[in-house]
């Protein structure tokens, strides 16, 4: 079936959306992530690359500069990063050419309403990430009908039976996760070949790279999120989301 440059707004008939993600996860079900990439930002209108400029978010970011480098690439600083995602941003936007990354922080605002002394993570980790990171990328969603996201199956339970292509529930977008079906050995090779500078924090015992404060170094033989605020029962930012609310660890799907 043909497809068109895909359009969508909040009233677009979720039917007619999900016929049309359907028909592109048909298509590119044996195709390569580069081909998901490409064919997304050709045929989907008004698509943005989400990066937190993390452990393995400059494979995605090199694929979308093959592509295109005017691509949008939205970039949410929840002023609680490391400063090393802050210089690595920099760097990997710089090697990259990358010329339309758009820095996203919370209104300064509703910080000072909500979390004047940064302690906010103390007491309600879901209402910091909602305030920091949820709420802003969001606000600046808004203008896009889709989404590139560098999440993976491996990386959860709740990712398992992912898709290249998703509708998102609420919003009219479409969510395009080109790595979906990538393993962690593909995701070195990939940075191997291409030469891609790596985040100074893995080296460090940082597989998986979120605000300072709520990552701490994995030990050998432990799960690469498992750093990802530690013994606490949350296993996502609030940024993705199934069937409408977000999803914590243990939680079926």
């Amino acid at each position: 079936m043909p497809l068109d440059l895909i359009q969508t707004d909040l009233g677009h008939d979720r039917r007619e959306l999900t016929e049309k993600v359907d028909a592109l996860n048909a298509r590119f079900r044996h195709h390569s992530a580069h081909d998901v990439m490409h064919g997304a930002i050709e045929e989907i209108e008004e698509l943005a690359l989400v990066s937190s400029f993390g452990a393995e978010s400059v494979v995605l970011l090199h694929m979308a500069a093959v592509v295109d480098k005017m691509t949008p690439v939205l970039f949410i600083d929840t002023q609680m990063l490391f400063t090393e995602t802050l210089e690595y941003q920099q760097e990997v936007s710089e090697r990259l050419g990358l010329r339309n990354v758009k820095i996203i922080r919370a209104d300064e605002e509703d910080v000072q309403r909500d979390d004047p002394y940064g302690a906010l993570r103390m007491r309600d980790m879901d209402a910091c990430c909602n305030l920091r990171k949820t709420f802003p990328l969001q606000q600046a969603l808004s203008g896009y009908c889709g989404w590139i996201t560098g999440r993976k199956r491996f990386q959860a339970g709740t990712r398992t039976a992912l898709e290249f292509f998703e509708v998102e529930d609420g919003t009219g977008r479409i969510k395009v996760n080109p790595l979906a079906h990538w393993a962690p050995e593909d995701v070195r090779t990939y940075m191997d070949e291409n030469n891609l500078p790596r985040h100074p924090l893995v080296a460090k015992g940082y597989p998986s790279i979120g605000c300072a404060p709520c990552t701490s170094p994995v030990k050998k033989g432990e799960d690469p999120r498992a750093g990802r605020w530690r013994d606490q029962n949350k296993e996502e930012c609030g940024i993705h989301f199934v069937d409408g609310k977000m999803v914590r660890a243990g939680e079926k799907t």
